[in-house]
């Protein structure tokens, strides 16, 4: 964790922005483990290709005890089901899927779009 904050990618082009929200686990142990299957080191390539192939320009992932944030930013003409339903046939994704699902809780048949919640944008520094 940091105090300093993240750097953010800039985009040619204008973006829109995706935010979503996972509960997993509530195990130290597991969490743990969820966070290394995400690390640098260890995130399985094919998927993060994958995960660029259907048009995600950027996508971060922050924790807070067995809560997951992810923010996804894409182009305009983004199509979050085409490109999810065309991300679950991706090779490994079904895979990763399954991977990841016992530190989820969830059903390990679930695709990632029935796991993750979006969520309502409530607020942002408003124009005058």
């Amino acid at each position: 964790m940091t105090d300093k904050g993240y750097p953010v990618k800039t985009f040619d082009n204008p973006v829109k922005r995706y935010c979503q929200i996972l509960e997993i686990t509530d195990n130290p142990q597991l969490i743990e483990l969820y966070k290394q299957y995400h690390s640098k080191e260890n995130h399985w390539k094919e998927v993060r290709d994958g995960i660029r192939s259907v048009g995600i320009l950027e996508m971060e992932m922050y924790i807070y005890g067995n809560k997951v944030f992810m923010i996804v930013e894409t182009g305009l003409d983004f199509d979050w089901n085409e490109a999810m339903a065309r991300l679950a046939t991706l090779p490994r994704q079904a895979e990763w899927e399954e991977y990841v699902s016992a530190l989820q809780g969830c059903d390990p048949n679930a695709s990632s779009s029935q796991k993750w919640t979006q969520m309502e944008r409530m607020f942002y520094l408003y124009s005058d």
